[in-house]
Formats: C-alpha cells, sequence, structure tokens
C-alpha cells in the first residue's frame, strides 16, 4: 500500500460523500434491516474505524476514537467529512512514522473498549482492513442510496478518469524530481564552493 494507492481512496470516497450531500435528512438518516441501518452511521462508521485501529492502537493519539450514540446523532455531511479528514491525517502519520515498521507487530489492549484481552497486529494489517471496511461498507451505502430511488454515482477506482490517475502519478514524480533536482543544486554548490576554496589556496602561495 502506498500513499497514491490511498489518493485514489479518498477520490471516490469523495464522490460518494458529494452524492450524500444531495440526500435531504430523511434519506440520509433513514434506517435499513442492514449493514449500520442508516448512510450517516454507517458513514461514520467507516471513519471511526480509521480513527480506532489507526489513530488509537497504531499511533496512540487518541483513546476515545469513537463518538458517542449522541454525537453521531447530530452529524451532517460536512461533519463527517471532517470526521474523515482526521482519519486521512492518521493514515499520513502512519506512513511516516512506520515507513520501515510497517510489518512490526503492536501488541496492546484496545483503548476503547474495555476488557479487549491484548492484541497483536501490524501497522500493514490495520491500515488494509480499514480500507477494506471502507469499500465493504460503501457498497452497502450504495445499496441503501438505490432502495431510496437514487443512481448511485461509480464510487469505483477503474471509474476514476485517466486525468486523474495521471494527475496524482505525475505529483508523485513531481516530487522526486523537485527534490533530486535541489540535491543535485547542492552537491554543485558544495563543488564550487572547494574549487574556489582551492583556487583562493593556490593564489596565496603564488
Amino acid at each position: 500500500m502506498e500513499k497514491l494507492e490511498y489518493e485514489w481512496v479518498k477520490q471516490t470516497r469523495q464522490i460518494l460523500l458529494d452524492q450524500c450531500k444531495e440526500l435531504n435528512e430523511d434519506d440520509f438518516t433513514k434506517e435499513f434491516e442492514f449493514g449500520f441501518q442508516s448512510i450517516r452511521d454507517s458513514l461514520v462508521h467507516v471513519a471511526g474505524c480509521y480513527h480506532a485501529w489507526l489513530g488509537s492502537f497504531v499511533l496512540s493519539e487518541t483513546s476515545s476514537p469513537l463518538l458517542t450514540k449522541e454525537v453521531l446523532n447530530t452529524m451532517q455531511v460536512d461533519d463527517i467529512k471532517r470526521y474523515f479528514e482526521q482519519a486521512d491525517r492518521y493514515v499520513e502519520k502512519v506512513f511516516e512514522q512506520f515507513t520501515d515498521k510497517f510489518d512490526e507487530s503492536i501488541e496492546k489492549e484496545l483503548a476503547w473498549r474495555a476488557n479487549s484481552g491484548l492484541i497483536r497486529k501490524t501497522p500493514r494489517q490495520l491500515l488494509v482492513h480499514s480500507i477494506t471496511h471502507e469499500s465493504h461498507h460503501k457498497g452497502q451505502i450504495v445499496a441503501m442510496l438505490r432502495l431510496l430511488g437514487h443512481t448511485p454515482k461509480n464510487t469505483d477506482i477503474l471509474g476514476l478518469s485517466a486525468k486523474e490517475l495521471i494527475k496524482k502519478s505525475c505529483l508523485k514524480e513531481h516530487i522526486f524530481i523537485t527534490i533530486y533536482v535541489l540535491f543535485v543544486m547542492y552537491i554543485i554548490c558544495i563543488a564550487s564552493l572547494v574549487y574556489i576554496k582551492s583556487l583562493s589556496g593556490r593564489h596565496h602561495k603564488k
């Protein structure tokens, strides 16, 4: 799993969130007999998975990653977007802090579940779990939209335009090239200073 691939996850998620923002309150909170009952509750549950497993278990940045029922009942799409944005920051930190420890196990109890016992998982396992968990519930949300009479937009990664995929790939390549160019410039500057210093030394000897 690389950052670029997670960017695709975020793009397809945004398509779903944008469509959900068009729903009226009744459709957004209508309860079904599968999944996490409503579209709203399902979205919050998906984001909460990232908060719990990555924000709490892997990064230890929060001991209360999940929202209470009272808070959940007041959530609107914009609130859920912000909840996901914090989840994205957790993902970013996992990539940054565990680059060389992606497959090293972490063993601890779950801060959000009493008497959970010791759980032993790797950052890679929990990141992949969070993403596949999102895909699972995304399918349920799409089914809810259909039952409500809406035509779901394409939220498959294969549905992303070539332009979007290329844009992200080019961004990654651009960052690499920029770092490489700066490094080369640094080497040239050092070499120039050494050369100037050597010329200065020769001049003084004369």
